[in-house]
């Protein structure tokens, strides 16, 4: 059964050690209880590893489940260690974070055993590898260029917009705000997903949206999680989301490139609608998502109908009333 939304269970709490991560809940596994945020560690490396291997059952790389109740979810770390070819004091210090750069051949092994994909191996390639930190500039508000905005008013019949580096809205045309309500400038969608109640209305898919944002937040902070507002997003959606909170902890990495996407419309019923998203050259971190229906398909006459409801101002903006509408 899917959780409420911006609730949930808390996640389990059984662990194999006492280190458990910048995020954690606290109390019984079954109780909704507030997270809070503990301190950022600098171990990111030693965490992934260990939530993948939480994540991984003996089944899933051929061992038997063994005779009675597992102490750990998961693998064992020397079943990870014997599975990579490597020693299991090695494996222990890259989960505890007194070896931080691990060989591509370990890499790859490790990717192996514990599944990933080829983000999950990109992402474990960038914390053991992590650019040389800079003293960071004040944050600059994400501004969105005329250009940029000129091209997705052009899209009379393309929903898009475009997000920032934290899966902020910087910019919306007139048909991608008409579709669903986090699509307003000002507004991150991750926590639209997760507090606001509206949300499982919008998304049938409720349960696979959060899954997908939670993961994209992850790919788009990669290993520099010392921004201080994604750390005040993250400790925000941890204190008020058990959800959020369980598929944290599971340090799924997804960039946002391609997918479909289900919405529920008060007007033209539901939509399904298939996005692509493009980075935007001279503006690091934000992206174009651009929606499209099937041709010929419901959603590409209920989008049909929708753009010849919206009235544009002759300035090629649309209007603040059109940006808001849900």
């Amino acid at each position: 059964m899917r959780p409420a939304c911006g609730g949930g269970r808390s996640p389990a709490s059984s662990r194999d050690d006492q280190e458990t991560g910048p995020w954690e809940s606290h109390g019984h596994p079954r109780c909704a209880l507030p997270a809070y945020p503990r301190r950022v560690t600098d171990n990111r490396l030693g965490e992934y590893l260990r939530a993948r291997r939480e994540l991984t059952q003996p089944a899933d790389v051929g061992l038997p489940d063994g005779v009675g109740r597992r102490r750990v979810p998961g693998l064992r770390r020397e079943e990870v260690a014997m599975l990579a070819g490597v020693s299991a004091d090695y494996y222990v210090r890259l989960e505890q974070g007194r070896d931080k750069h691990p060989s591509e051949q370990v890499i790859e092994a490790l990717a192996g055993v514990l599944g990933l994909d080829g983000d999950g191996v990109a992402h474990v390639r960038e914390l053991a590898r992590p650019a040389r930190r800079r003293r960071r500039a004040p944050s600059r508000p994400e501004r969105v260029s005329d250009g940029i905005q000129s091209l997705l008013d052009g899209w009379t019949h393309t929903p898009a917009l475009v997000l920032g580096r934290r899966l902020d809205v910087l910019a919306v045309n007139a048909l991608g705000a008409s579709i669903a309500s986090c699509s307003v400038p000002g507004v991150n969608q991750v926590r639209e997903v997760f507090l606001n109640p509206d949300a499982c209305e919008l998304y049938p898919d409720w349960d696979v949206v959060a899954a997908e944002a939670t993961a994209s937040l992850r790919a788009a902070a990669g290993a520099d999680l010392d921004d201080p507002a994604l750390t005040d997003l993250v400790g925000e959606l941890s204190l008020k989301s058990a959800e959020f909170r369980r598929l944290w902890a599971r340090h799924d990495v997804r960039p946002k490139t391609s997918g479909s996407k289900r919405f529920r419309h008060p007007l033209v019923g539901e939509l399904t609608l298939r996005y692509e998203s493009l980075a935007v050259n001279g503006a690091p971190g934000q992206l174009i998502v651009a929606y499209h229906a099937a041709p010929g398909s419901p959603s590409e006459q209920a989008i049909a109908l929708l753009s010849s409801t919206i009235t544009r101002p002759a300035a090629g903006k649309p209007a603040a009333d059109e940006r808001s509408r849900v």
